[in-house]
């Protein structure tokens, strides 16, 4: 490895690693103030966008273990967001679904969310932002291929 690839790598590292603390800071302070974590917010949108989930399967989708699931899970149940619903084919499965409470409050927060990542955003064109989205996509997949 020369020492070009490594200070390369090295710098991009930092790059991205600072990115993301801003971004997830911020995101993170959002999420607060409308009362939530920030995985308590990622199991209501799932619920929002995709509809009703296996508890079994949200802990895959949102990457969380599965322990996890079953606490935030309850406590957004405990708020009324969402509710438990046995599977009508197989008693081993229960889903979680949003509940009407959960949608008006998703309905409020959602846009304001949006609105918020547009603006960290902004810094780059659309096209720069398909690029950037390639690219760590391109990474990502690599790393992945290299731990198999």
């Amino acid at each position: 490895m020369s020492n070009e690839q490594s200070n390369a790598a090295l710098k991009l590292f930092i790059v991205l690693s600072r990115a993301h603390k801003v971004i997830h800071e911020s995101t993170n302070y959002f999420f607060q103030e409308n009362g939530l974590n920030p995985t308590e917010f990622a199991v209501l949108e799932l619920l929002y966008h995709k509809g009703k989930q296996p508890l079994q399967q949200i802990g895959n989708k949102i990457l969380l273990a599965s322990g996890s699931i079953t606490y935030v899970v309850d406590k957004l149940e405990a708020r009324g967001y969402i509710s438990r619903v046995s599977s009508e084919t197989d008693r081993r499965v229960t889903f979680a679904e949003i509940t009407t409470a959960g949608i008006t409050f998703m309905d409020e927060i959602f846009p304001r969310h949006e609105e918020q990542l547009v603006e960290l955003m902004s810094a780059l064109s659309n096209e720069e932002k398909q690029i950037v989205i390639d690219l760590v996509k391109k990474l990502g997949l690599s790393i992945k291929d290299l731990s198999n």
